[in-house]
This record gives structure tokens, sequence and C-alpha cells, in this order.
């Protein structure tokens, strides 16, 4: 088999090492244009979970490798003129020039023939001459180029300006710097990778970069600024240059990874933001997996064989460029982050990817999580400590909204349970909901309620518009007041467009015939093709929608409830109002983010006037149609919607996303509406409630401890395990907290 490789970097290298190894009769060719003692960069980094594979693969080099390297449990963090020191974490790193050595002379010694400042001008010639051409060549790919019809790559550039330069100092820890000067936030990521010489990336947004003057400095420049503004974390030592430009990080992705007889490896392929370290980790195993297809295949498919490549890797090359895009996210807007207290700050940051949760951290440095959680009681919770010192993890923490008092932090999401008759809740609410109570959440908020018959969603959705639903919430909110220390909201909603539609397990789909009723919304556009046009309201319209949320508001009163919400939310008809993609009116109520927010606004300030001083109003927004691009609501627009309530009484937001039109395609993933609450929480003078695949007790803790929200709403979790929270309390030991009578005999004691 020939196979020509274009790229001699960690990809090509150690692709070659490992096919020639599977195949000794291999003819492999690797060409790279730069001379074999040429390198770009400074040190790689691995952590220690990652190289038992490289181990399997090939032992010769893994030995060589991993006698090079410099191992070291510890991050430091450097803000607000503070070193929060973080261990437990595993890396090791190595300088890229002796790992390139190590793997020229491999491959060498397998009889690979290494080609030193070769340019290859032409792929397709090469390829045809070859049984198999590999694009090892990096992130400026001429094989990805040339091939672009056939890979379909895309290239979407970070905000940020970053520089690639070394230092003379050792570190004994991955090192974070966080500077400010008069020219803006300068944030360094460094780590040791041999006794005398350390990694030292510095990066900066845009505006800052522009006011050092970095736009335009040599490399000597560049240093001189660095050096100066460094000065006290260098001390004394030098930086040092290596091509060191200032670039902005592009990620990299491509629909396919190979066409023909020609494959992609590597940056490549997809790239990793440095911020996790992980550019050589990926494309060592991309060698790996290539290997291994040929050895599942054969060699005599080549097509065959590439394809069972790309569907064994895009998985997790997809998973890690996630991962990759959320921390590089933080860094770029780190700057919202500056006004956090150091042991917040640090913990937010290494909590920042979601690959390090609060219960993961405990086990690597409980000693930190222990600090955090201190602090965090005193100060953000404000709460007295247990008798002996210790601090209760934050999810145990109270929480007070006007008069409400909430015992703890875990919110029951709205579930919508299709099973009232005529809008009356009967035994399966009550259970559902006062499972869920006992279970030990601080607040239960109600499924969607709809103020009218007319908006609900379906015949089997819960209804607040007559005597004898009252008369039935008010017999589950007394159970709940009577067995838990739960506090109980009521989500109130008209679903508008997406009213009069069969039950969920029925298809969902739009009712017809005598079943079906008149929908309205802002404007006569239906929510799905096909469906029945809504009718666009009239202000005789609005001014009846209002009064039936008033209505159902006082019926809430009666009954018992302690909080309401409004759900402005997920394409029902406030927000439907809010959406530009959904409210086409050309009157007072569309148009302008003004005009729009207009409707849902007085509704708002009526339930506002309606409900008493002393008890909190809540809404539920969607921060984002997930399609900014295509003229739909921004988190900017949710931004300026949230200070407009919080302007009118609002004691609480609810942050969700999506649900307003059809085409709308969420990036879904843990925790993945949670930074549109930071954002609000961080920017807005209200308290918010964060809900998304927040998925168990871990997670509250990490967000609650970052200072994320204030609140964490879960759903699905608490479907699977009604008790959610008192399963909490046992693991983490916190015997204080409530627990029905009846449950008592299965609720731990503290040990004496």
């Amino acid at each position: 088999m020939k196979i020509e490789c274009i790229g001699g970097g960690p990809a090509g290298l150690y692709f070659s090492i490992l096919m020639k190894q599977a195949h000794p009769g291999a003819d492999i060719t690797v060409y790279e244009r730069n001379a074999p003692t040429d390198t770009f960069g400074w040190g790689v980094v691995f952590s220690d979970e990652t190289l038992g594979h490289f181990r399997q693969a090939d032992a010769p080099s893994f030995d060589e490798i991993t006698a090079n390297f410099t191992y070291w449990p510890d991050i430091e963090t450097y803000y607000g003129g503070t070193c929060v020191r973080s261990t437990g974490h595993g890396f090791c790193g190595m300088s890229r020039r002796r790992l390139l050595e190590i793997m020229q002379g491999r491959a060498r010694d397998l009889g690979v023939d290494l080609r030193f400042e070769t340019d290859i001008d032409d792929v397709a010639a090469l390829a045809a001459s070859a049984d198999l051409l590999v694009g090892a060549d990096g992130l400026n790919s001429m094989v990805r180029t040339q091939g672009a019809e056939a890979f379909r790559p895309s290239i979407h550039t970070g905000s940020t300006h970053f520089c690639w330069l070394g230092t003379d100092r050792h570190l004994d820890a991955f090192t974070f710097v966080f500077a400010e000067n008069d020219d803006g936030l300068f944030i360094v990521h460094a780590y040791p990778f041999q006794d005398d010489l350390s990694t030292w990336i510095v990066e900066c947004d845009d505006e800052t970069w522009h006011r050092a003057g970095l736009a335009q400095a040599t490399e000597e420049q560049t240093v001189a600024y660095c050096e100066a503004l460094f000065a006290d974390h260098l001390k004394g030592h030098r930086l040092l240059t290596n091509r060191s430009i200032w670039r902005q990080f592009p990620t990299v992705k491509n629909e396919r990874w190979h066409h023909e007889n020609v494959v992609l490896l590597g940056d490549a392929a997809h790239t990793a933001h440095f911020s996790i370290g992980s550019g050589t980790k990926l494309a060592m195993e991309d060698a790996i997996a290539l290997v291994g297809a040929f050895e599942r295949h054969g060699t005599g498919d080549v097509p065959q064989a590439l394809a069972a490549y790309q569907d064994s890797r895009w998985v997790d090359a997809a998973r890690l460029q996630k991962v990759a895009q959320t921390s590089r996210t933080w860094f770029e807007q780190a700057q919202r982050y500056q006004h956090l207290h150091p042991l917040a700050f640090t913990f937010n940051m290494l909590c920042r990817s979601k690959q390090i949760t609060y219960d993961n951290l405990a086990v690597r440095d409980p000693e930190l999580v222990r600090r955090v959680t201190e602090w965090w009681w005193d100060e953000v919770a404000q709460q007295p400590r247990r008798p002996d010192g210790s601090a209760p993890p934050p999810m145990f923490a109270p929480f007070k909204l006007r008069e409400l008092e909430l015992v703890n932090r875990v919110a029951v999401s709205p579930m919508c349970q299709y099973s009232a008759v005529d809008g009356v809740v009967n035994d399966w609410h009550l259970v559902h909901l006062g499972a869920r109570a006992t279970g030990g959440a601080g607040l239960i908020v109600s499924e969607m309620t709809d103020v009218s018959a007319a908006g609900r969603i379906t015949l089997g959705c819960a209804g607040m518009y007559t005597d004898a639903q009252e008369v039935a919430w008010k017999r589950i909110v007394d159970f709940v007041h009577g067995n838990s220390h739960a506090r109980l909201a009521m989500q109130l909603a008209h679903a508008g467009r997406k009213a009069s539609t069969h039950l969920p397990w029925d298809g969902g789909e739009a009712l017809t015939g005598h079943d079906a009723w008149e929908t309205l919304a802002p404007s006569a556009i239906p929510f799905v093709k096909g469906w029945p046009t809504p009718r666009a309201m009239t202000r005789d319209d609005m001014d009846q929608v209002r009064d039936d949320f008033v209505a159902a508001t006082q019926r809430c009163l009666r009954a018992g409830f302690d909080m309401v919400e409004l759900h402005m939310a997920h394409g029902y008809l406030l927000s439907t109002f809010l959406s530009p993609l959904s409210n086409r009116r050309d009157d007072d109520f569309g148009g302008s983010l003004e005009n729009r927010m207009r409707f849902p606004l007085e509704v708002f300030e009526a339930v506002r006037a309606a409900w008493p001083a002393e008890r909190p109003l809540a809404v539920r927004l969607s921060a984002t149609d997930w399609l900014d691009d295509d003229g739909g609501q921004t988190l900017d627009d949710t931004l300026v919607i949230a200070r407009a309530l919080s302007e009118r009484g609002c004691d609480l937001i609810d942050v969700s996303s999506a649900g307003n039109v059809s085409q709308s395609h969420p990036e879904f993933g843990r925790l993945y509406q949670v930074p549109f609450a930071e954002q609000i929480k961080q920017e807005v003078d209200v308290a918010v409630m964060a809900v998304g695949a927040i998925q168990g007790h871990d997670h509250c803790n990490t967000i609650l401890a970052a200072g994320r929200t204030d609140l964490c709403a879960l759903a699905r979790p608490h479907l699977i395990n009604p008790s959610l929270t008192l399963g909490a309390a046992v693991t983490y030991g916190h015997h204080e907290h409530h627990w029905p009578d009846q449950y008592l005999p299965a609720k731990p004691q503290p040990k004496d």
C-alpha cells in the first residue's frame, strides 16, 4: 500500500508510525514544508486520563514521550491581586520540538520516508499516485483548501486576539493571569513543559488590542509591552518569541473528513481551543482511529475504511469542540466576571467548560471546594453556618423573594401533564406535585395553566378560569402547605397560536373539526405550515386577555398560591408579541422592540397590581430564538425586556429559550441555557432562575457556587426522582434538611 502524508506534525507522524507498525510492507512518505527542527509554538499539554490508549497504540514512543514529561497537579489563578491555587488536576507537558524529535526518530526506525522542506503544490496529482493520501497539514491545510468542495469546511474566528510566546521562567502550575491596565484586560494562559521553559499565551479582546497598539506591533514590541505588563509574574525572566504573531483563533469544522482516497487528520479536520489544551491529543487520537479503521476493514477498500474512521471519531471530536467552544467563549467574555470575589471567580473559571463540576472538584481539591462553599454561604446566602463552622452545599441555602422564603434553591420546573378535564386538575396532579413537594424541593411551579378555555394548548391542559378549577387547585395548595416546607407558584399562560392541538402522545398536531377552536396571535401567521391561521388580535382581544390574566391571578390568591409566574416564553401568546419572527404588526404593538413589549408589559402591570405587594411575581422568558442571523429575538433584546420587567416590579426571571418559531435550532447540551440566565443576572437588577438540562444536585451546586444564578429549576430529573433534594441531603450528609414525618425512618442520622 502506497501512502502519501502531507504534514509532519504530531498527526502525520503518529499516523505514519502506527500504520507502518501495523503494515510493515506499506510504503509511507511524509512531506513537511518546514525543516525537522522547526516548530511553531512551545509546549504541548496532556492530562493523566488521556495517556492510557497512547501506551496501547505504540509502547516505544509512549515510553520515550512520557520520559520527557513535566508533571504538575495544580492550577494557579492570579486575579484581583490574589492567587487562588487549586490542586488534584493531573497535567503533564513537554516541548513540542522534543515531541516531534521522538516521533521523527520512531518513524525513521520503522522505515517511514520523511521528506522535510518539501512543498506539495498539487494535492490531486499526489493522491492519484497513491492508494491513500493523508492531509495532516494543520490549521491552514492545503489539502482541505484544494478539496473544499468535497470536505465542505466551515471556519469561525474567535473575537479575541492571542500571541503564543514562551518564557524562561519555570512554572510549577498551570497558570492563569488576569491583568488590567489603561488599555484593558489581558489574560495569560501559561504552563511548564521543561525545566527552564514555559508556554506563555497572551489574550485580549479587539478593543484592548487596538488601544495597546498591538495591531501594528513587531515581535520585539509585543515582548516589550507584555514584559512590562506582567513583570510581577515573570519575576525578572524574559518572554521569548517563535513566530509569535497576533492571531484570532479559528474553529475549523468539516462536514466530511474524507473523499475518495484522501483523508484529513488533526487540525486539518477540526481544531480545539488552546484553553483546553487538547489539539495534540485530538490529532494523535485521530491517527489511532484511522489505523484502527484499516485494521477492521482491511486496506483493500480505502473509501470504506475512511468512512469508518470518520464514523468512529466525529462524535468525540464534536463533543470536544463543544467543550472548547464553551471554554473559548468564557475567556472572550472574561471582562464580565471581573467583579467577582477571587474564590467565586476561580470556581467559575474552573467550571467554565462543564468538564469540572462541584462534586468533581470536591474529589480533586476538597479544600478549595470547602473554601468556596463557606465564602458563598457567608457572603452570598448570608446565612449562619452550622455549629461546627462548616457550610452545607449552596443548593440548601434559603432564598427570599419579597416576603416569600424558600427553604432551599431547588425548584421543580413546570411540566405539563395534559391530564385535566375541562381544565380541572385532579388526583394525578395532586400526586404529581405533592410527591415533588414532599421530596424536598424548595419551590414547586405548577404546569402551564391557562387563563381561558381558548388559551389551552390541548383539551387536557389545566385552567384557572372557573370556580371548579380554583377549588381543585386549592386542594393541591393545601396539601403542599400542610405536608411539606415547599412553596407553590402558579404559572399562568395563554397558548396563543399554539393552542387547539392534540395531546403530545397523540401526535401534537392541530385539532380539526368540532374539537378545534379559533386561536389568537399578534399576527395572522400559523406556527407550522399547514396549521390553521390564527386571528390577529384586536384591541378588544387584548383587553380580554389582559383581564383574563388578572382574573386568574385573583383566583390564585384565593387558592393560596405563594407566587405567580407569567409565561412569556416558548411561543405562547405573550412570547409571540416579543419575537419579531411572530409579531409582524404595523401598529403600536409591533415593529420596534419597545412596541413589541407593550402588550406583555401591560399584562404584567395589570397582574402586578392585582397581586399582593408582599408576594413575588415571576416571568418566564425565552432568552433567544436561536436565530440571531435571521431576525429572531436575541439575548440583547431579552436584556432590555428583563430590565423593563424589573423596573415594573418583577422579582424573578425564569430563563428558557426558543419555541417562538419551528425553525429554531437550539444547541442542546448540559446546562445549555445557563449562560443566558447568567448574563441576565449580571446585567439586570433581578433574581434569575436557570432551567434546561440541569441534571441533578451536582449541577445545581456548580451553577450556584459559580454565581451564575439564584435558583435552579429541574424538570426531567424530578420526573425520574421526585425526592431528588432529599437524596441530595443524604449524599452530602446535610442532616438539617427537613423530612416529612412519615419518611423519617429513611433519614440518615449524623454520626456521633
